[in-house]
């Protein structure tokens, strides 16, 4: 590492202490050339992870995307953020520790509809019918159906 003040190399460092929760470390240093002081952080760097789409296009994961549809999915609903972004959370960390570079579209959409069932019926059934694309009113019964046969949440 170089100081952005002089561009020399040689360093120490005054203070370490982490940061957000331990994932980053936040150090004070000072350049041993300029006397400068500044502030680093150091952080673990995650592999980007790619979701492949349907019809075989890969793009990267958008953790933005997901909140987007979950948020549509539970327009004038009696849920909140906090439980929005705990989803995503979940969605996320799942995605990050599968340890895999890619994960399918349908894995994600099947993650996000098991954890909305529990939450709410409404929002479930939204979610599932854009993410499953129903094709007529029969295949939403059938889902409706399957959804009333595996248990609804209680509240």
């Amino acid at each position: 590492m170089r100081c952005p003040n002089c561009g020399a190399s040689d360093m120490r460092v005054l203070d370490s202490r982490p940061a957000q929760d331990g994932y980053i470390i936040k150090r004070r240093r000072a350049c041993n050339n300029c006397q400068k002081r500044y502030t680093t952080y150091e952080m673990i760097e995650k592999p980007e992870i790619f979701v492949v789409k349907k019809d075989g296009r890969r793009e990267v994961f958008d953790e933005e995307k997901i909140m987007r549809g979950l948020i549509k999915a539970c327009e004038k609903r009696p849920i909140s953020i906090e439980v929005l972004r705990g989803i995503v959370q979940k969605i996320k960390d799942a995605a990050e520790n599968s340890m895999a570079s890619e994960i399918d579209s349908n894995k994600i959409g099947e993650m996000i509809m098991e954890e909305l069932k529990p939450i709410d019926e409404i929002a479930y059934v939204r979610f599932a019918s854009v993410y499953r694309q129903f094709k007529d009113i029969n295949s939403l019964m059938d889902e409706i159906n399957s959804f009333l046969r595996t248990g609804v949440s209680e509240k």
